[in-house]
């Protein structure tokens, strides 16, 4: 069973191609590239270095974020669009997973943390168990300093996931009882998505292309904007 999938939830888009839920390639591109324009020849470069035909694949899978609005529209439509002209099903994963993951086998409380911009982040809660991971909290985004006094109050052990530099500029590793993952789980890897939307396949676990949706957690700049003109006082 052949299968690709990507994430373009945050700056860096990533993209991999499985077989039999075992990752054969995987293309990170680097920060700062426009990613409606290149992970459909991320996504073709691959699958042909890699000898997958488009046509054989049995399956597409998208990370959902939470993340960046823009780069999650083109994700999420570029999924819909190559699985509804394939005829194949498509599997979502949430981003925050994709961090955890590689994590999986600490005895810690793993928390990936995501940029969300407006100086707030996305974040979740994890514990290892066998076979994988167990999400213990909902997906959320609050203010760095709030995620700290919780993780603090809680005093478990904790290892989190994310850019190194998010985490030192949030002062997130400096708390006690706190490790970090390091650069095998710096971001959203689609290695990881891969691994897990085989899985699901196997399990049955996917969904018609329009019903494949991104988790946004808030409302945009724009959507914001808008209501912030529709409560103003006309002059």
């Amino acid at each position: 069973m052949d299968l690709v999938g990507f994430d373009t939830a945050t700056p860096r888009v990533s993209v991999a191609v499985a077989r039999d839920g075992v990752v054969i390639a995987e293309l990170d591109l680097p920060p700062g590239r426009r990613h409606a324009e290149d992970l459909a020849p991320a996504i073709a470069d691959l699958c042909r270095c890699s000898d997958v035909t488009m046509g054989g694949l049995s399956a597409i899978a998208a990370g959902t974020g939470p993340g960046l609005f823009t780069g999650l529209r083109v994700g999420i439509t570029t999924a819909r669009v190559l699985a509804q002209a394939l005829r194949i099903p498509v599997v979502g994963v949430a981003t925050l997973d994709l961090v955890a993951y590689p994590l999986r086998h600490s005895g810690r409380v793993i928390v990936p943390v995501l940029d969300a911009r407006r100086h707030e982040v996305f974040f979740a809660k994890y514990r290892g168990v066998p076979g994988g991971l167990q999400r213990i909290s909902d997906y959320a985004v609050s203010r760095p300093d709030e995620l700290a006094s919780d993780l603090a109050a809680t005093g478990d052990e904790v290892l989190l996931a994310g850019e190194p530099a998010l985490l030192d500029r949030c002062g997130l590793d400096d708390l006690e009882h706190v490790e970090t993952g390091g650069a095998m789980a710096a971001g959203p890897r689609a290695g990881a998505l891969v691994e897990l939307a085989t899985a699901a396949v196997v399990r049955e676990e996917f969904c018609a292309p329009n019903e494949l949706t991104p988790m946004y957690l808030r409302l945009s700049d724009a959507e914001i904007a808008w209501d912030h003109r529709r409560v103003e006082p006309r002059g």
